[in-house]
Parts: C-alpha cells; sequence; structure tokens
C-alpha cells in the first residue's frame, strides 16, 4: 500500500506545535528550513502542498517569556497575534530561497461551516495552488473563541483535506506514529505501521497529549484520520525530525503510522456537513429510524424520533442518536427546537395537523444527513 503513495498529486502537510518551536524553546529555525526545502522538492515534482501550521501561539509564549501555556482566553491570543508575526515571516524568507511565494490563510471554524465562506475559502486556496503558491494555513486564534473553535490543528488539516480533496494528510508530530501503548510510559511498546482508520482497536491505543504547547494528542490525530478519509484521503502519522521525513514519506517508506482511507469518499456537500464540529441539538432515534438511516439511506421522518434536546432554528445542525446514546449521523433540521418537540413520534401526514402548516415532509432530508 505504500507504494501508492508515490501517486499523490495533492497532500496537505501539518506540522505540530512542539516541532516548530523546539519544545517550546523558540521557532526551530533549522526545523523549518528543513520541512521548507523538502516542500519545495515536492512542488518541483508537481505535487500540489498545503502546510498546516500550529506554533503561533507557542511562539507568542516564548516571545513573551511565558513558561506555561496560559488558560486564559485573552492571553491565549494575545500570544497567537506576537507568535503568527515571526511564524509566517520565517516561512516566507524559508520560501523565497527555492522561488517560491507562501500565503498566509487564517481560519475559524465558522468560515467552514458556512456554505459561503466554506466555497470562497476553497476557491482561495485551489486558486494559490494554481498560482504554484504554498498556502500556510492555521486557525485564527488571535478572534476566535473557545465554543466554536476547531480544538486543534490535526482537525483544521482533516478539514482542509477534505475541503481540497487530497490525496494524503501527512501529521509531523514529536512521536515516529502511533504505538499500541504509550512509547513513553512502556519500553516494549510496537508501533502501528499500517491500519485502516475506521479499525477500532485503534482507540485504546491513542492516549490524549501530554505536552504543555498542543492541543493534540494520538486520539485527535486518529479522529483527524477519520475525518480526513471522508473525502478519500490517507493520512500518515510521522515523526517530523526525522531526516528527510516528507519526501521519504512521499517515496513509501515504510515510516510512521499509515491510516488508510477505509471507507467510501462522500460527496462536497456532505463532507461540509461532516466538518460541522458545533452542533445546535440532539435527537435520539428508535431502532426504525436508526435501521432506515444506517441501511437504506433515506430521509429522518419525524415518526422516528422518541427525544428532543437543545435549542436550534430550522437550518442548523443537530447530532441523531441512537437509544444508547451512540451517534448515528448529524444534519440540519428543517424544523427548529420547539417545532421538533411538537412533531416528535408524529407521521408526516399529521405534521400538518399538529403544527398548522408544512415546511417539509422531513425533519432531516438525506441530503443535509451523513453518518458518522
Amino acid at each position: 500500500m505504500r507504494q501508492n503513495l508515490k501517486n499523490i498529486r495533492r497532500c496537505v502537510i501539518k506540522v505540530g506545535s512542539a516541532l516548530l518551536t523546539d519544545d517550546g524553546r523558540g521557532l526551530s529555525q533549522s526545523g523549518i528550513q528543513r520541512w521548507v526545502t523538502q516542500i519545495a522538492g515536492l512542488r518541483a515534482q508537481g505535487i500540489e502542498v498545503v502546510l498546516v501550521s500550529s506554533g503561533a501561539v507557542a511562539a507568542g509564549m516564548a516571545t513573551l517569556g511565558m513558561e506555561v501555556r496560559p488558560h486564559a482566553l485573552n492571553l491565549l491570543q494575545a500570544a497567537a497575534a506576537v507568535g503568527q508575526m515571526g511564524l509566517v515571516q520565517h516561512y516566507e524568507s524559508c520560501f523565497k530561497k527555492h522561488g517560491l511565494h507562501a500565503a498566509q490563510v487564517l481560519l475559524t471554524h465558522e468560515d467552514l461551516a458556512d456554505r459561503t465562506r466554506y466555497l470562497n475559502a476553497r476557491s482561495t486556496l485551489l486558486s494559490l495552488l494554481e498560482l504554484g503558491v504554498v498556502p500556510i494555513v492555521n486557525e485564527n486564534d488571535t478572534v476566535v473563541t473557545d465554543e466554536i473553535r476547531f480544538g486543534d490543528n490535526d482537525t483544521l488539516g482533516a478539514l482542509v483535506a477534505n475541503l481540497l480533496e487530497a490525496d494524503l494528510l501527512l501529521v509531523l508530530t514529536d512521536q515516529d506514529g502511533l504505538y499500541d501503548k504509550d512509547p513513553r510510559l512502556s519500553p516494549d511498546a510496537t508501533l502501528i505501521t499500517e491500519a485502516g482508520s475506521l479499525d477500532a482497536s485503534l482507540d485504546a491505543m491513542a492516549g490524549e497529549s501530554r505536552g504543555d504547547l498542543g492541543r493534540g494528542g494520538m486520539s485527535t490525530k486518529l479522529s483527524a484520520a477519520r475525518l480526513a478519509a471522508r473525502s478519500g484521503a490517507h493520512t500518515v502519522l510521522a515523526n517530523g525530525r526525522t531526516e528527510n521525513i516528507i519526501n521519504r514519506v512521499i517515496a513509501g517508506d515504510g515510516l510512521g503510522t499509515l491510516l488508510l482511507a477505509d471507507q467510501s469518499a462522500v460527496t462536497a456537500r456532505k463532507r461540509w456537513l461532516a466538518g460541522h464540529l458545533q452542533m445546535r441539538g440532539e435527537l435520539v432515534l428508535d431502532k426504525g429510524a436508526v435501521r432506515v438511516l444506517r441501511q437504506e439511506g433515506k430521509s429522518l421522518l419525524a415518526v422516528g424520533v422518541l427525544l428532543v434536546s437543545g435549542s436550534f432554528l430550522r437550518g442548523e445542525m443537530v447530532r441523531c442518536l441512537d437509544e444508547q446514546g451512540q451517534e448515528i449521523a448529524c444534519g440540519l433540521s428543517n424544523y427548529s427546537a420547539s417545532e421538533t418537540q411538537l412533531i416528535a413520534g408524529v407521521s408526516s401526514s399529521q405534521i400538518e395537523a399538529t403544527l398548522g402548516y408544512v415546511a417539509e415532509e422531513e425533519l432531516i432530508h438525506r441530503d443535509n444527513l451523513v453518518l458518522v
């Protein structure tokens, strides 16, 4: 399977905070130069690259003399504003040495949740790639709030891979890949070299981050791989400090952990739906509705809803759960929370008698629903 990576034509490369800042000692200028040189090599081969770069907050912390990542949002945003300056300047100077231009693209969850802004972001990034520019993407930490943030750049990298239908998401971290147990605690830990991204046994192997600089651990990287797989992108988790790591991964060397996109790629609209991180409400479905969604790919009708929670308006995203609380799907509701409360368990033919009107026969149309 590794040999198939030689056919990559577009990839998203995510570099973590620990790598970019030498574990908090300041920007790793030598590391950035090495990664940029390798990216320039890919561009020379005709491979399009989008770089998702962490490090703004960590770089700002180093500049401002902060030894511990602050918890206060205003301090985090101040650190990001300071750090982003030096980070992008250094990337730009390194790319110029190879005759390449770089572009800074700062995104928030709202940019990708709003359909129009989502399409605009896609158009801009594709235009940059067509112009031979290397986009450098980061979350807009200076304005984002905790309630609507991506949570980590692993997730952002996966969403960008979906947005651009990339062939590969390469996540560079300070670990060699995913192990069957934490190698920092268990010397006999074994590296997982290849697995399907949907393999349920991987969940027990992935742990939370132990670092103070970033927000993502192996669990977020596994979740990112599953999200990237929705557009058919494979994911490789690899150690960014390994010599010539980017070129070696693309060449098919057996480095890191390859997580295969072992599911059918979904449509662009459904990838956009799956990228919503903020749910406005939850619907608990009966067994019949769960079966219809999972096995028949049909729309969700109000008659199959047992319980409604949250406060949502028509057109907002809700999560669908089975009776055991397991998430089944998410989608855009055709009715508000108060309306859904009234028609839950009611057949479509009785909606007008219950509400006095009918917006749609379906509570969530299948075109606006994605299984998870």
